[in-house]
Parts: structure tokens; C-alpha cells; sequence
């Protein structure tokens, strides 16, 4: 049975760097094109094309127990990380709804849009 995925606002992430970024674990999965032309600070890049280079390092480089955020383009790349980590023992983890192009609509109109 899949795990219902959580998400979270554009609003509440921007909270979220403003306030603690150190509190979460912030994985962007976009490509690194993409995260040349947008991109918000304290996020890891893993991106998803890369997954054989990155996978094996998962559990020993993040903490399964740690809030997990995890965001893409949209939220369709992210939403499919997030049940990858749910599978991998991650019990907290988040879907950027929207993402960082919701996150450039309704907070930082300053960020490219691709």
C-alpha cells in the first residue's frame, strides 16, 4: 500500500528558510540546468537522472528520522522521491506543492521561471 505523500505550501517552505533551515533536510531532485537558472538556498541537489550515482549514499549521508523536504519544477519528480525515502525507512517526509516555479509565483518573484 503506497504511503499518502504529505506536502507543504510554497509559503510554509519560505517560512521555513527564513526562520531554521537547519531544522529539515532540503533535497532539490531537479537537474543541475535547471537548478542553474532557479534555485533556493540549503537545498542538496540530487537529481533524479542521477539516481545509481547518489542512491547508495542515502542512508549514511541523510537522517531517516529528520524532517525530509524534498522539491522539483513542479512537484511530480519531488512526489516521486518522497515515496522512494518513505520506502527507504524516511518517516517524515514532505512534497513541495507547486514547486520552486509555485515558490517564484507566490513568493520570490525574483526567481527565473523555465
Amino acid at each position: 500500500m503506497e504511503k499518502i505523500l504529505s506536502s507543504l505550501t510554497v509559503q510554509d517552505l519560505a517560512l521555513i528558510l527564513a526562520d531554521d533551515p537547519s531544522s529539515v533536510q532540503l533535497l532539490d531532485v531537479r537537474e543541475l540546468g535547471e537548478v542553474a537558472i532557479a534555485s533556493l538556498p540549503h537545498f542538496i541537489i540530487l537529481p533524479l537522472s542521477e539516481y545509481e550515482q547518489w542512491s547508495p549514499k542515502i542512508m549514511t549521508e541523510l537522517d531517516p528520522q529528520k524532517e525530509t523536504i524534498v522539491m522539483c519544477h513542479h512537484g511530480i519528480r519531488s512526489a516521486q522521491m518522497c515515496q522512494w525515502l518513505h520506502h527507504q525507512g524516511f518517516e517524515n517526509v514532505k512534497n513541495v506543492s507547486g514547486g520552486i516555479d509555485a515558490y517564484a509565483v507566490y513568493v520570490d518573484d525574483t526567481l527565473a521561471r523555465y
